[in-house]
């Protein structure tokens, strides 16, 4: 009686000491894991599925397999309703995000939720936005082209993947007013992809794409006739583009990440969350991780828990007062 009063009292006082929430009991992998890709097959979110569906069997970190389940609309905003709204506990499941779903809740175009209602669990990668020119171009960096922008943007028709307030239309905006032209002077064509604006850019039809770096070393090792003229980010890239100068190294001020990761439901348990944390921090760490990265076409921004929380706040603020200094919001 004495030693099983001893092992409750001890055990009581465990819990009450928080040491027992770090029993491995507690980070059980979750039953049933699936991954939600907010569209159709084919696109990023899929992409973005079936890394993690990868590279967490690979790793180790998830012993059963992850299913996915396809849920299209508006850029990931049906998923998130979804979840907020409808399945806000369950712990096997994440959910897809990218840039251009932060974009959109910063733009309320996720109804009334907003970044604070569900639980920011990693980001496997990013890309980056790029400025492309035909490779005859007579522009031969950045600079040249916002010369000839500013000199006369009637000129230099600008064309990206998306409509007005997209990723893309965000791209050509800050270049347009790193080039000192009012973004209301610019003239921007909106296409269906990358594919569509790179042959509007080799018929003549527009001077300048905004692309995305992943799909514009593509299109290089492919043979397309293209010059890639900055990259939109703080430091140079890896591989193909890596003799591509940024923006900031020739005088301008633009960068475009375009991350790409999970969250889950606003009320999944700590130790849940925390699974999936160390579950991607182990997938992260392991020597296949980098090549699979490489395979989607993304470039490392390895970032989960607190960490990922806080950019993804910081991110989504900055997303709001840029759309609010283009009219975009009130």
């Amino acid at each position: 009686m004495i030693k099983r009063t001893v092992l409750r009292l001890g055990a009581a006082t465990l819990a009450a000491t928080g040491l027992l929430a770090f029993a491995p009991a507690s980070l059980a992998e979750p039953p049933r894991p699936e991954c939600i890709a907010p569209a159709k097959p084919g696109g990023g979110f899929d992409l973005t599925c079936r890394l993690a569906q990868t590279a967490l069997k690979e790793s180790g970190a998830l012993k059963d397999p992850l299913r996915i389940v396809y849920m299209p609309g508006g850029i990931g905003a049906v998923a998130y309703n979804h979840i907020v709204a409808q399945r806000p506990g369950e712990p096997g499941t994440i959910v897809a995000y990218s840039g251009g779903s932060l974009l959109n809740l910063a733009q309320g175009k996720f109804g009334k939720y907003t970044v604070n209602d569900v639980r920011w669990v990693a980001s496997i990668g990013a890309d980056y936005g790029v400025a492309v020119v035909r490779a005859d171009s007579p522009y031969k960096d950045l600079k040249s082209l916002m010369e000839a922008f500013k000199q006369d943007p009637t000129k230099i028709v600008l064309g990206a993947g998306g409509s007005i307030g997209s990723q893309d239309w965000m791209k050509a905006a800050l270049t347009a007013r790193a080039a000192g032209v009012d973004y209301k002077r610019m003239r921007f064509v909106a296409f269906e992809g990358g594919g569509e604006a790179v042959t509007a850019l080799r018929g003549g039809h527009i001077q300048a794409y905004m692309g995305d770096a992943a799909e514009a070393a593509t299109m290089l090792e492919g043979g397309a006739p293209i010059r890639v003229l900055a990259v939109y980010h703080k430091e140079r890239l890896p591989g193909k583009l890596a003799d591509v100068p940024t923006a900031a190294e020739q005088g301008y001020d633009i960068q475009w990440p375009i991350i790409r990761g999970f969250y889950v439901g606003p009320k999944v348990s700590d130790a849940d969350y925390q699974w999936w944390v160390e579950a991607f921090n182990k997938t992260m760490a392991h020597p296949a991780f980098a090549k699979l990265q490489q395979q989607q076409g993304l470039f490392p921004f390895n970032m989960t828990g607190p960490e990922l929380e806080a950019y993804v706040r910081e991110r989504t603020k900055f997303y709001g007062e840029l759309a609010q200094s283009f009219g975009l919001v009130k």
